[in-house]
């Protein structure tokens, strides 16, 4: 989040207007100090994240921003919060972030965010009504018999498109056009891959897709006019049992990406020459001995691609042998040859985390070896003591 807000490669202005309710100066140390506070607790999202973004035209004034940005605290429940507020100039147009502490700490326990986008918007109608601005329509308030407007990406879509250079608009194009040209859930499923798309389980919905980067979609909000009951529809003839999770998914795209780069670093002669084989890896990617979960599924789709260049290249070097001329190049790696570096990824995965789980749980057992040894010593210790002192009090007595 600081590394966010402070970005000048992608805004013209970047300047911190408050700092408030921690003793730490600069934003990143503020944000440290809110997340520590929350560090004894269950919540995972210590951080409330809101934005006032207005027309280039209608810029704020310092007072009118203090008072938007007061009147949203308010509304969210957040008021004397601790916060940080940082202003961007992007393209002649201003906005504003504001981070909040969720955390209470008279109660110790996070402040509800339910309904936020419902408050987000009454504020936004009010303030545009009280600074003459002019009015947005939005979702959940004042309707007024019109119709529910297209849904906006959220900050972490458009994070995510920084990341991955794919825009969410560019990402429902491309699957809403696969989705319009196939007729089943399998057809739809193998036009993904075709395009180097993989389809998942989703965490938290039936079914998401990984872009070549590893972002993830969800495929109800990537498919222009089709809702959750068309799409488990057309689905039914996938078994989402059977899909790879998100993280499997995403270390399938990482494979891939391995094996794209694998082909494009090998020279002709590395090709062609019989009997090549390639410099052991110095940097195994190894953690407490064992190969870590990307680096095992990297090395096994770059196996299976450097099996088929070695016999590609034995092949070539034969039929030089024998007509006395140039070899062809090897073809490229057909679908199914693909699809077994895939499984190998996903098998080396699982292996992986095999190897870590087993790893945690002997460490736990260790540590709980110790800690019961330590037990036993302070009792049999204190035994001892007990021994020690009545066998002197006898001693003075008798």
């Amino acid at each position: 989040m600081a590394v966010h807000l402070t970005r000048i490669d992608t805004n013209e202005r970047v300047e911190v207007k408050e700092i408030r309710g921690v003793a730490a100066e600069d934003l990143r140390g503020a944000l440290l100090e809110m997340e520590a506070v929350a560090s004894g607790m269950r919540s995972t999202k210590p951080f409330y994240h809101g934005s006032i973004n207005t027309l280039a035209e209608e810029r704020l004034t310092d007072r009118q921003r203090n008072h938007a940005i007061d009147r949203l605290e308010a509304e969210l429940g957040l008021t004397g919060q601790a916060r940080v507020v940082v202003v961007h100039d992007k393209k002649d147009r201003e906005h504003c972030h504001i981070v909040w502490s969720r955390i209470d700490l008279e109660r110790m326990a996070a402040i509800s965010d339910s309904h936020n986008y419902r408050k987000h918007e009454q504020v936004a109608r009010d303030l545009e009504r009280e600074f003459g601005h002019e009015r947005v329509q939005g979702a959940h308030i004042e309707r007024e018999g019109r119709e529910r407007p297209k849904r906006t990406p959220s900050h972490a879509e458009m994070l995510q498109a920084d990341r991955t250079g794919l825009s969410p608009n560019e990402a429902k194009e491309q699957i809403t056009a696969l989705w319009r040209s196939t007729d089943s859930g399998q057809a739809f499923a193998s036009a993904l891959k075709a395009n180097g798309w993989v389809l998942a389980r989703g965490d938290r919905r039936d079914f998401v897709v990984i872009d070549q980067k590893g972002g993830t979609h969800s495929l109800a909000r990537r498919i222009e006019g089709a809702n959750t009951k068309d799409i488990r529809e057309r689905m039914a003839d996938i078994d989402i049992r059977r899909l790879p999770s998100v993280t499997e998914a995403k270390d399938i795209q990482r494979a891939r990406q391995s094996q794209d780069a694998e082909r494009v670093q090998q020279t002709p002669g590395e090709i062609s020459g019989a009997g090549t084989r390639e410099a052991p890896h110095a940097d195994l990617g190894r953690s407490g001995g064992k190969p870590s979960r990307t680096a095992a599924a990297s090395r096994a789709a770059e196996g299976i691609v450097s099996g088929i260049a070695n016999i590609a290249g034995g092949l070539a070097s034969t039929v030089e042998n024998l007509l006395g001329g140039a070899p062809e190049p090897p073809k490229p790696a057909t679908p199914q040859e693909i699809a077994a570096a895939e499984h190998r990824a996903t098998e080396a995965d699982r292996e992986a985390d095999r190897d870590d789980r087993l790893r945690l749980e002997t460490d736990d057992m260790s540590k709980r070896r110790q800690e019961l040894q330590r037990k036993f010593e302070r009792e049999i210790t204190s035994e001892v003591r007990q021994d020690l002192d009545q066998e002197r009090e006898r001693t003075r007595r008798g």
